[in-house]
């Protein structure tokens, strides 16, 4: 087997194994080499964690699919991990776009990827249910067409778009998994018990659960509730730039340093980047 669908096999077993695992969320080469280093048998990019880095909103049209591909490549390349592409809405309304989106980004190296039902426009922040199925549909169709099992994951982004609404979430979810996605998965969760309707609910497909603030349970409560796929989206990024930032405030606000004694030391830092 070639070295993609070596990683691709490894990637689904996960998903197949006793428990849960968590797949953090790198935002470039240098933060997906220390995740990798620390021994995460997986990554999954954020879209999030690389607008940022580049100066960019998140979730308003800032990051092109192909900007996107080319933090995914220099993902891929960090380490030799399965990675899962957050590929926001496929970059396109139409079932055909996100395919497309899809093929393009298992060329350039995933194993895996998601797709969310949000449009990216605030009048209308949700795609039609039947709209939004057709789209999942597509996307089944072109991973199915790839020599590798490759791992499409389907969201359903109610809840971080103010519809508090977790019957259509879970009925999304549902008709998601009919049309073939592999693994589910509906941020901003309230609770432990949202959570155990939604892995009931889908079930025997494994359920992704985003842990970025707000709950307050471990990984061995998270797999007591059937949950298979711990994420934390742009969380990872976002305490990084608060260390950046509070530092920089230190510096600016009162002319202090000692910022520096709580940093990681340079000498682990070159050495970690150092290895192949």
């Amino acid at each position: 087997m070639d070295a993609q669908t070596l990683r691709a096999t490894a990637f689904r077993a996960l998903h197949e194994r006793a428990g849960a695992f968590v797949i953090p969320n790198p935002w470039d080469a240098g933060s997906a080499k220390m995740l990798a280093s620390l021994g995460f048998e997986a990554l999954a990019t954020t879209s999030a964690g690389y607008a940022f880095s580049l100066g960019r909103p998140d979730a308003e049209g800032a990051l092109s699919l192909e900007d996107t591909l080319d933090n995914v490549r220099s993902i891929v390349g960090a380490s030799s991990l399965p990675v899962a592409a957050d590929l926001e809405n496929g970059f396109s309304d139409s079932p055909e776009g996100c395919a497309q989106a899809l093929l393009l980004a298992a060329a350039s190296g995933v194993v895996g990827a998601s797709i969310e039902d949000a449009t990216g426009h605030a009048e209308q922040p949700i795609y039609d249910f039947q709209l939004a199925v057709e789209r999942i549909e597509a996307c089944v169709a072109a991973v199915r067409s790839l020599p590798f099992p490759f791992t499409l994951t389907a969201r359903a982004e109610n809840l971080l778009h103010g519809r508090d609404d977790l019957a259509d979430t879970i009925r999304r979810l549902q008709a998601f998994a009919e049309a073939g996605a592999d693994v589910l998965y509906a941020p901003a969760l309230g609770s432990a018990e949202d959570i155990q309707q939604v892995v009931r609910a889908v079930a025997p497909k494994p359920v992704n659960v985003l842990m970025s603030g707000g709950l307050n349970l471990s990984v061995a409560q998270l797999a007591e509730l059937g949950v298979k796929r711990i994420s934390v989206g742009s969380a990872l990024a976002r305490a990084a730039y608060g260390a950046f930032y509070r530092a920089a405030q230190d510096i600016h606000s009162h002319g202090r340093f000692d910022f520096a004694d709580r940093a990681m030391p340079f000498g682990q830092i070159n050495q970690m980047f150092k290895q192949p």
